[in-house]
Order: structure tokens, then sequence, then C-alpha cells
């Protein structure tokens, strides 16, 4: 079950670590040419880089007790071997080896530390001026004011990027602005428009805004063009550039070939693992041994739980590689059409039950695939879970996909003027007149898990 839930480029990882852990696991063709083998053997052997595994090493130094033989000997404060994963310098870092460079008195330095370390993954100070003081006064014995903390603030609200150390949205905007051209027009009208009519601006009743400002609607344009080309979360920017790409591997690939479909497994997948013919022989030789003496048994112990845990491995993977393929072919089967065309209106309705049955399978075990799992199509690489939904019920009786329905909605929102959004009423009567009978709460509900906002926010000059 473990092995089935890992993701391919995890895979990779977890067989490298299990030759490491196990002498008797070896890469390679099972059945190879004797011949093959033999120059192998001596190439490994010309090669000063590479130690063949002795078990004299451990039969030499005296009764060795069983307990040291065992797989399962790490202690909790043994060393972690694990690769670690790639890592950049820290957002607080970055501005940590900035406010270094500023001429601050020792006090002044604590505070600007303080204030970086307070400082969400977004860059905003979410913490109280009042709570800082009283941080300061009992886990550093420094006593400042609330004044001396916000002059500290201002300094820290100039290191880059822009809007850093805001204390909300507000502030961040107005803090980006003013490090742009100030004598520019649109700048000082964006500069008005976030100061003294925020609370209109982001509700977009733009027609008030237009009234109070006595602007025209094209100036209005011109400065909400220059507000949405700010960062609203300078922190989360340098996170993303100093974070490790999470490259996605597909599992499997399907092609279409003259209206028929063909699936594959990636090859990361399906390994070649055997057993090592050196343990294989070891065995056999001490198990014919007439020799039994306790080292002898304990040797002979050894080799058999390596080989044994190698066999289980290579079985735990083959059987890995059986029960994705299954369960991605009954997949594949199901939405036959949808991997034809691409055309999402085409997904049926399929729950883990659906597929747990065709393959005779647990329901368990069909999750585990689906929520790691990706397989690359002719129209993109996606999630298996993506492919499963509940089923609704037409006019006609007919069973369709949720997932149909929100691609409708999607299509509804892309087409629509954006001068006068649909509503959610609207919406709703939209998909009745085409046969889907759904509540306005229900298109709410799907308008919300695809991440659209409600009309009054999709509002545009």
């Amino acid at each position: 079950m473990k092995l089935l839930q890992v993701p391919t480029i995890e895979l990779e990882q977890r067989i490298k670590e299990e030759i490491e852990s196990n002498p008797a696991l070896e890469e390679g063709k099972d059945e190879e040419d004797e011949e093959d083998y033999d120059e192998r053997e001596q190439s490994e052997e010309s090669d000063d880089s590479t130690e063949d595994f002795d078990l004299s090493d451990y039969m030499d130094e005296g009764d060795i007790p069983s307990y040291q033989l065992s797989v399962n000997n790490k202690g909790r404060d043994d060393e972690d071997k694990h690769i670690p994963f790639a890592a950049g310098t820290s957002f607080q870092e970055v501005l940590l080896g900035q406010i270094g460079l500023k001429k601050l008195s020792e006090t002044q330095a604590i505070i600007a530390e303080t204030i970086i370390g307070n400082l969400d993954d977004s860059g905003y100070l979410r913490r109280e001026l009042d709570n800082i003081v009283n941080d300061l006064a009992f886990s550093q014995n420094v006593a400042v004011t609330k004044e001396d903390i916000e002059q500290v603030l201002f300094i820290v609200q100039e290191l880059d990027p822009p809007g850093v150390a805001a204390r909300d949205l507000k502030e961040c905007l107005l803090l980006q602005l003013r490090r742009r051209n100030q004598k520019d027009t649109v700048v000082k009208l964006a500069t008005e428009l976030l100061h003294d009519h925020f609370d209109a601006f982001t509700k977009k009743h733009y027609d008030r805004i237009i009234k109070k400002m006595n602007i025209t609607e094209e100036n209005l344009k011109e400065a909400i063009d220059e507000i949405i080309h700010l960062n609203p979360k300078p922190g989360s920017a340098m996170l993303e550039t100093n974070r490790a790409l999470n490259q996605i591997v597909p599992d499997f690939t399907i092609s279409t070939f003259d209206e028929d479909l063909q699936l594959s497994l990636n090859g990361r997948n399906a390994p070649e693992l055997k057993v090592s013919k050196t343990y294989q022989e070891m065995f056999k030789a001490y198990a014919e041994s007439k020799k039994k003496d306790p080292k002898q048994k304990e040797a002979l112990l050894f080799v058999k739980q390596k080989i044994d845990g190698a066999k289980w491995f290579i079985d735990a993977i083959m059987q890995r590689q059986q029960t994705l393929l299954v369960t991605m072919e009954a997949i594949m089967n199901y939405q036959r059409e949808y991997f034809l065309t691409g055309d999402e209106t085409k997904l049926r309705p399929m729950i883990l039950k659906d597929i747990a049955e065709i393959v005779s399978m647990d329901i368990s075990t069909i999750s585990r695939v689906a929520n790691s799992k990706y397989v690359q199509t002719p129209y993109g690489t996606f999630l298996l879970k993506s492919f499963f939904s509940e089923s609704l019920s037409t006019d006609s009786g007919e069973e369709v996909s949720t997932r149909e329905v929100k691609k409708i909605l999607e299509d509804c929102v892309a087409a629509e003027d954006k001068r006068k959004p649909i509503t959610d009423d609207r919406l709703a009567k939209i998909l009745k007149e085409k046969g889907y009978n759904i509540a306005r709460r229900t298109v709410a509900k799907y308008r919300e898990q695809l991440s659209i906002p409600v009309a009054r926010l999709r509002k545009e000059l």
C-alpha cells in the first residue's frame, strides 16, 4: 500500500534506498547471458572504486549477536541519510541582509529583526505594534515605545521588495506607488484612489468613484490599470523564486491512434530488479555446508533475511505495476469518449466505487492511485482524481457529470460582458434552459469551487 501511493519521481529514490540498505537487491534483468555476466564480473573486479561485499568481514570479528544482524536496528538519534530537498535563501534572511546595510543603533537593529521575524509569508506585519513592544520588553529586556517601533517599521518598509512590512493591503499598495514617478498623473490618481476611496474600489463601485473624484471613466481605467500591476503579496514572489520546482512526472501516457486508445506505464515505474546471484550462491553454499556452528547459522540467517527482503521488494514493485495498469485501464475505458475527444462535457459521472467494482479492488486502493498519480494525454497532464465527479440528473433523466456543468459555467463566465457580469440567478436560469435543473445555491457552490468571484467582483470598465 505504501509503494502504491508513492509518485513515480519518489519511487526512484525509494528503490535507491532499498538497494543501498539491501546488498542482495540489484538493478538489472533477472535472467542474463552467462558470458555477459562473466564480463560484468571482470569489469567490476578491475574497478578499484567498487568493492564486492564479503561476508567473511562479518564472520572474522568473532561471535556476532543476532540483534546486530537485524534490519530494523536504527536508533532514533542515528544520522538521517535521506537526500535533502533544495532550499534557497529565506524571505526573512534576504531582508535581514538588507537591514544590515542600514545605519541603525543597537536597539533599532533589535527592533528591525523583531519586525522582520513577525512578517508572514506574504510579507505583511500582522502583529500589533503594542504587542511587539511587550515582546521586546519580556523576551529581550528592551524597553521601547510604540513610536520607536513605528520609526523602525518605516525603515523596514523601504527594503525590497516594495510593499514589504505593510500592515494591510491598502498600505502595501500605497508603499509600492511611492516608489513610482510621483510626477506622473496616473500614479498620482491611483494614489488618491487608494488613499481616499479604497473601500469603494475593492467593492468596484466605479460610478460612485467617478462622481466623487470628478474624473472620466478613461481616467479611472488608467488608474486601475496602474494598481492591478502592483503586487498584493510581495513576500510570496520572493518565496516562489527561492522555492525548488516540483516537477510533475506522469505515471501513465494515453495516446490516440485511429479512434483507438493506447495506454502505457512510465518506464520508471517498471525498474529491472533482481536478487544478487552472489548472495544466492552464498546462501546455497552455507545451507549445504556440514559445519553448523553458531557463527555459521548467524551468517546463514543474515543472508536469508537479505534475500527474502529483496524478493519481497521485487514482488511489491510488480504488484504496484499491475495495480496501476489495471486501475488506469479501467478509468480509460470508463472515460473513453473524453480521452478520444478532449471535450470535458463528455466526462461521465464516476466515483471511486465504480472503478473499484470493475477491477475488484478495495475503494481505498483506488483512492491511493487516484490521489497521487498523473496521466499524460494529448490534451494535457492531469491528476487522476480530477476525472472523478458526482452525478447529476438532467430534465430528461440523463445522468451527467458535475464537471460537465462546471465547464458550462466556466464558458458562460468567460463569454460574459465584463461591464455587466452574469449573476448566480442568471447562471442558474441559463443552466435550466440547457436542461440542468440546478438551484442558485448549487451554482454558487460550483462557482466557488472553480475560484470564480461573484458577479460584482468580476465587473470591469
